[in-house]
């Protein structure tokens, strides 16, 4: 796409290449002063700022000069600009061969941004002459977000692979373990005990995925139902209760009754049991983990406090990530599989809410669902009839 729009910029170009030339013989001719430099050209050629504007890329147009004709906004937020300056050595150094030579360029930079998020920002970036006038076009996309969801993706082949690799494994020399010990009745009975422990955890992460492949490709439901809260949160409480009371962990809910969201009930009590799973094997013994509900206008926001370890700042953006794990060993020691957060995160995207978290270390965390609230959206508006007979 790149390669197509700078041959139409060339060939806008290629239209005043002539006047160009003639206005450089005229004054040649006529003795003027001859400069040290290419003379200053503060126009782009008519028909290159409309295409340059339609460009998803950062652009830059460096004049004859290296002085900077015109650039996108985008790249002077990123630093590649200043003022009338490419700033970036390494691609001025390009520009200038391009211009003597002609020949296009393509390479890889990382720029150093001065803003929130990552310290630098990655850049696909593409060299071109514009015709014969000395003009030098630059093209910078920025491909920090691609290299991120690559790192991800990598990530998560590696991930699954040793989650799987290791019950299975496991099973394998239990197996071997066992056959060799037939004639031991107490070994076999306490080999075979760990056999179905790692059956039970390979299990977990094959449900878990089967859950993650279902919804994370679905659309947002075009036909959400009437889900009370209320049953939601029970269940989710009622699947951990056994645990919670072997650690001593009370389990408190509040303002549930009453509320009602709009969603899918399976999916919403999937993603309650992940969030209330976490804050009973995350949390100390003798602890509180309590479940609170507010209902907004347009919202309901479902709350899942504890009084647990907390989460370190720099993994509060990753937590929603398959397989990772903050303390892999803790997790693997509770019966994570590392997929909770993620199948709570993509649940959310579902219905069209959205999960967030609050978190310090020694203190706690909080996760709370955003979720679309049923009796407000079923509200009839001002000047609606809400039925034929009171429109007669």
């Amino acid at each position: 796409m790149q390669g197509e729009l700078l041959a139409a910029i060339a060939g806008l170009v290629g239209l005043v290449t002539g006047v160009a030339a003639g206005l450089a013989f005229r004054i040649s001719e006529s003795g003027g002063p001859r400069a040290q430099e290419p003379p200053r050209q503060t126009e782009l050629p008519s028909g290159i700022a409309e295409v340059l504007a339609a460009l998803p890329s950062s652009a830059v147009v460096l004049d004859p000069a290296d002085r900077v004709l015109r650039a996108s906004s985008a790249a002077r937020a990123y630093g590649i600009v200043g003022g009338e300056e490419l700033v970036i050595g390494d691609l001025l150094a390009l520009a200038r061969q391009v211009r003597r030579d002609g020949v296009i360029r393509e390479t890889e930079i990382e720029v150093a941004v001065r803003k929130f998020g990552p310290d630098s920002t990655s850049f696909a970036v593409r060299v071109a002459p514009l015709g014969g006038t000395g003009l030098v076009l630059v093209l910078a996309e920025d491909q920090t977000e691609r290299r991120r969801v690559e790192a991800v993706r990598r990530d998560f082949v590696a991930n699954i692979s040793h989650e799987l690799k290791t019950p299975v494994g496991a099973l394998s020399l239990l197996a071997e373990t066992i056959a060799d010990a037939s004639d031991d009745p107490d070994a076999v009975r306490r080999f075979t005990g760990r056999m179905q422990q790692e059956a039970s955890r390979l299990n977990s992460v094959v449900q878990d995925l089967i859950t993650l492949s279902r919804i994370q490709g679905a659309e947002p439901m075009a036909d959400p139902g009437r889900v009370p809260v209320e049953v939601v949160v029970e269940e989710a409480m009622d699947t951990v209760r056994t645990a919670a009371e072997t650690k001593e962990i009370e389990l408190v809910a509040s303002g549930t009754e009453g509320a009602v969201a709009l969603g899918d009930e399976g999916l919403l009590a999937t993603a309650m049991r992940n969030l209330v799973a976490n804050a009973v094997a995350y949390s100390p013994e003798r602890t509180r983990v309590s479940i609170s509900v507010e209902s907004a206008d347009e919202m309901v926001e479902i709350s899942v406090a504890d009084q647990g370890i907390g989460i370190p700042a720099q993994d509060l953006e990753r937590i929603f990530e398959r397989f990772y794990r903050v303390d892999a060993a803790r997790s693997r020691a509770t019966g994570g599989t590392g997929l909770g957060l993620a199948i709570v995160k993509h649940i959310m995207t579902h219905h069209r809410g959205e999960v967030t978290v609050w978190s310090k270390e020694g203190s706690g965390s909080t996760f709370t669902l955003r979720l679309p609230n049923a009796q407000t959206r079923e509200r009839p508006r001002p000047g609606d009839t809400p039925n034929q007979e009171a429109a007669q």
